[in-house]
């Protein structure tokens, strides 16, 4: 919601999600996540007839859907409009890549601006009515360089050209009455060093771009106020974490408060006075709320908002009419809590004119007159519309995927089940269209970051699972993060221990129910969920028949030495969650995958992006390596030009393709 104001992340997942934070892309929703030697490329899968055939109970009517409708582009995604209202953009594929296009409002000319051919386009924003702005990386790198093109497709300009240099929106200084916020945007890049990000202020007409503050070398983010100005920062010694804060630009900051990492205090936008902040905290409670700071004496002085069972993970406020409006958490699926009466009768409008789907708000024009709608659900990606408040005309713009049918898709039901230390465990089961919950084959996939979590909503890999007839198990193990600081905590120097524990917990609670088929279990995941897989093999070897690695860690002592070095302040709170290499040798040895290969004894497929910044590739060649020694079947693709999980809908299509005859192997066949 770019002119509604989302403030910033969650202060726990701003610190703790640089690990392996979830990969996502528009359209596309993925569990690393949601994420050489080529030796799975040209595997065909057999894709012929109707029927699903992998369950034994398989309803012979139901569609089998292409593969490559799951995860191919949107046929037009990420609509926005300009601060004036007077026209709409979107990307749609151009050459295979994800493009910028631009119409106005109620005409039907539209022209494509953007020609991108080697990477889609997923990050935009207007700037003025004249202008937008794209970031774009190189191959899956990260290193994302910020490109400017006006409204009619001239001089697409890259204006950040630097090797090696990561790109970061600070601000888009989109806000009424900011001094010079009509050229300006405020970004974050390392080109003085490597760990950490100056501020420039960018101009988009002229490219120039001027340092506006330095940093001293421990501030991990700026923090603007409503005027644009930087009078916030966060900083870390690697453990604590301190609030700065300064009356204005020209004085110094001074610190407000210094908490663990451990603790919570999220500022997410200043109030409207510009003296206190709106922000997220756990200080003193354990779910996190909603609350005004006060930085002068570093108190909570008013509670906004707290949900007894689940975190609150953002607030929402109106440009226009500087109010707050809404509390967002997740319990088993997004929820809104209402400050503003105007917002809450929008959505109660849209709802019930949009009765079937989930609602939100993608944009909006600077008067709030002109809104871009987003539906979804379990079993859709949904569409956008056009709202006009001011005739209550809603007129839809376009389907993102329209090719699939929500009817031919399965429905994604929130489960618990225990733990074995007591401890509830929340998650998702997806059971295939037309087959009954009973001796069911299975995909266990936990998720990627570690510190994030799965939620309800549509997630391509599930629907494509089930439509092969698969059950599909998503589980929020100890750690996932939006259900308080215990739950959390209780991650810490668990991987492959507790943590583990929960998903093999979780696999055992569908047999016992009779819904798996003990023999026909596969786990697989992305990024820490691919460690997980991993881990899941070599820990319980006679649970799955299978397992599919993404991206993932297989040797924590060489993970932690190749992490990106804008990572590098935050080494020290990795060390207190996942261990220290050196006085944690003892557990990285028991609980990395690659030392125990000698008890893998199920076939594996491992994909993975050569340049990933992430995972680097050499906890992919180390696991393979070490299988094949053992004579163990494993697959290995590689993709040269991907990075923590694949873009590019060739190479989405190739891993798809893959994985869905390895499952076939070694699933279907087993009884």
């Amino acid at each position: 919601m770019k002119r509604f104001g989302l403030g910033a992340k969650n202060m726990k997942n701003m610190i703790v999600l640089f690990i392996i934070s979830i990969f996502v892309s528009t359209g596309f929703v993925f569990t690393t996540c949601h994420n050489g030697i080529a030796g799975a490329a040209g595997i065909d899968a057999d894709t012929s007839g109707t029927a699903v055939g992998t369950g034994e109970d398989a309803d012979k009517s139901v569609k089998r859907i292409p593969m490559e409708d799951f995860f191919r582009n949107p046929e037009k995604a990420s609509y926005q409009i300009s601060p004036n209202g007077k026209y709409i953009s979107f990307t749609q594929p151009y050459e295979r890549r994800m493009n910028i296009f631009v119409r106005p409002i109620g005409g039907i000319e539209v022209k494509r601006i953007t020609s991108v051919t080697d990477r889609d386009i997923f990050h935009y924003l207007w700037k003025g009515n004249d202008y937008l702005i794209f970031f774009k990386d190189f191959g899956g790198d990260e290193n994302n360089h910020v490109y400017i093109v006006d409204r009619n497709g001239v001089a697409v300009k890259d204006v950040t050209p630097f090797k090696g240099v990561k790109a970061k929106l600070i601000s888009s200084l989109s806000e009424p009455g900011i001094e010079g916020g009509k050229d300006n945007i405020l970004i974050g890049l390392n080109i003085r060093k490597k760990e950490i990000f100056d501020a420039y202020k960018l101009n988009v007409k002229t490219g120039k771009l001027v340092m506006t503050a330095k940093n001293p070398g421990n501030i991990t983010e700026w923090i603007t106020d409503h005027k644009g100005r930087i009078r916030g920062a966060l900083t870390t010694d690697g453990v604590s974490t301190s609030l700065l804060f300064r009356p204005t630009e020209k004085q110094p900051f001074k610190t407000v408060i210094t908490t663990s990492f451990k603790e919570t205090l999220s500022p997410e936008f200043f109030t409207f006075d510009d003296k206190n902040f709106y922000a997220l905290s756990n200080l003193g409670r354990d779910k996190t709320a909603a609350v005004v700071f006060d930085p002068v004496t570093a108190k909570e002085i008013k509670m906004l908002y707290e949900n007894p069972d689940v975190d609150v993970s953002g607030l929402s406020y109106s440009k226009k009419r500087k109010v707050l409006l809404t509390a967002s958490y997740d319990d088993w699926k997004r929820q809104r809590h209402f400050f503003d009466p105007d917002t809450e009768k929008l959505f109660k409008k849209l709802s019930e004119e949009l009765p079937l789907s989930e609602v939100g708000i993608a944009d909006m024009d600077d008067n709030e007159n002109i809104f871009v709608i987003r539906t979804y659900s379990d079993r859709t990606r949904g569409a956008y519309y056009l709202y006009e408040k001011f005739n209550g005309r809603l007129t839809k713009l376009s389907d993102v995927s329209p090719w699939l049918k929500e009817d031919e898709l399965a429905e994604m039901k929130p489960v618990t089940y225990e733990a074995r230390d007591g401890l509830a465990i929340h998650g998702y089961l997806t059971l295939p269209v037309g087959m009954k919950p009973e001796n069911l084959p299975l995909i266990v996939n936990p998720h990627g970051g570690p510190w994030v979590r799965d939620s309800w909503g549509f997630n391509p890999e599930v629907q494509f699972l089930a439509n092969r007839g698969y059950a599909v198990l998503q589980m929020n193990f100890r750690g996932s993060t939006g259900y308080g600081k215990k739950f959390w905590e209780a991650s810490f120097k668990q991987w492959g221990l507790k943590m583990q524990d929960d998903i093999t917990d979780g696999v055992r609670w569908l047999i016992d129910r009779g819904i798996a088929s003990p023999k026909r279990i596969c786990i697989y995941g992305g990024s820490y969920g691919g460690y997980a897989t991993l881990a899941g093999l070599a820990f319980s070897p006679d649970l799955y028949a299978c397992g599919v690695d993404y991206v993932g860690i297989s040797n924590l002592f060489t993970f932690l030495k190749t992490i990106p070095p804008y990572w590098k302040p935050y080494l020290q709170m990795t060390y207190e969650m996942v261990g220290n290499p050196v006085t944690d040798k003892e557990l990285f040895e028991k609980t990395s995958p690659v030392f125990h290969v000698d008890r893998i004894k199920a076939p594996l497929l491992v994909a993975q992006g050569q340049k990933d910044p992430r995972v680097n590739i050499d906890e992919s060649n180390q696991i393979v390596e070490a299988l094949k020694k053992r004579g163990i079947p494993v697959e290995y693709l590689v993709k040269q030009n991907e990075g923590h999980g694949f873009r590019n809908e060739e190479n989405r299509f190739d891993f798809y393709k893959a994985m869905e005859k390895f499952l076939s192997i070694h699933l279907s066949n087993r009884q």
